[in-house]
């Protein structure tokens, strides 16, 4: 094993993050002040990882692949993660915060009307006029036309993009899925927040001579405190950007991101993916159901959650009707691309 290497690709977790050197000085931020550390690692992703965890995990780097994940962790950029569906693109994003401790994997997931303001904050001002209006009927405004106790800091919610910009000890895992899915003008506006690390609330700026520091809520369902009206990370977060590879992007986001194409998985990575959420012994006992679903046409699409249905359903079948589950799993596991 490199010695250089923080993600080793174990599934182990362990404390390699505290390894890390300081960022280049072109990536060096100073955000404050520190925040509490991140939610722990969620459902979501043992969902990804298995149940099994211990045995065997879902996502196994070749030594390529190590290299640019950490070298992305080493450069404080984000890491462009292209293949084609069910590749385990999303999965890496959750492998590493589970092998490193960096807490709950903050997921944004992109669609055609996804802006980006939808990642950084969002603003409920319909909300706070309404309770603004109460107040007033109550008697309950200062002289300023504010609220007493939280004030705007209530009606201003950190998305994950935002929340991962905190200015944390440790950084965050940020997974941004299927950016591909956006409309034209995303990508680009993504480039300013994660080359310079910080963003601006103008809502909170504009209260920031009379109310320096406010509380507003995270990602994680807890509070944080913004100083200024502005976030500014100190650790940048480990950003994976996955694509199904159904766009190109403009070339300046091309070259701030670590781009790593990730190939069909082969048997070995199949099987450790079916033994961490299986079990020991499902491999061995699933070994047709494998080979059958890595037996395709040149040009067929196949996502590994097919195997895992197949194997589920097919498990639920009597074990001397293998009539009945080879059906299954064949009906299961028809190529994406191929047109019934």
């Amino acid at each position: 094993m490199n010695e250089w290497l923080i993600y080793r690709g174990t599934g182990q977790p362990h404390e390699g993050i505290d390894r890390l050197p300081p960022p280049p000085p072109w990536r060096n931020f100073d955000g404050g002040p520190e925040v509490s550390p991140p939610a722990p690692i969620d459902t979501a992703s043992t969902r990804r990882l298995g149940l099994q965890q211990d045995l065997a995990e879902q996502y196994r780097p070749g030594p390529t692949e190590l290299e640019l994940i950490n070298a992305a962790l080493y450069l404080r950029r984000p890491l462009l993660v292209t293949g084609e569906p069910g590749s385990g693109k999303s999965t890496l994003a959750h492998a590493v915060a589970h092998e490193l401790g960096l807490g709950r994997v903050l997921r944004w997931p992109i669609v055609s009307r996804t802006v980006l303001r939808d990642g950084l904050y969002q603003y409920d001002a319909l909300a706070r006029l309404q309770d603004l209006q109460l107040a007033r009927a109550g008697g309950d405004v200062g002289p300023d036309g504010e609220q007493p106790g939280d004030g705007i800091g209530r009606y201003v919610r950190l998305g994950p993009l935002g929340t991962a910009l905190l200015p944390a000890r440790r950084p965050r895992v940020l997974l941004v899925d299927e950016l591909d899915k956006s409309d034209i003008d995303l990508p680009n506006d993504l480039l300013n927040a994660l080359e310079e690390g910080e963003f601006a609330i103008p809502e909170l700026e504009r209260m920031a001579d009379r109310h320096p520091d406010i509380e507003v809520l995270d990602d994680d369902g807890g509070k944080a405190t913004v100083h200024g009206g502005r976030i500014r990370c100190r650790a940048f977060p480990f950003v994976v950007l996955t694509s199904n590879g159904e766009r190109d992007f403009p070339a300046p986001l091309l070259r701030r991101c670590i781009h790593l194409r990730l190939g069909v998985p082969d048997e070995d990575r199949l099987a450790a993916m079916v033994r961490a959420h299986f079990g020991p012994a499902a491999a061995e006992q699933n070994e047709q159901i494998i080979r059958q679903f890595l037996d395709r046409r040149p040009g067929e699409q196949r996502s590994a959650d097919q195997l895992l249905n197949a194997i589920y359903l097919t498990q639920q079948a009597r074990e001397e009707d293998a009539g009945t589950r080879e059906r299954l799993a064949e009906e299961l596991m028809q190529p994406l691309n191929r047109v019934r």
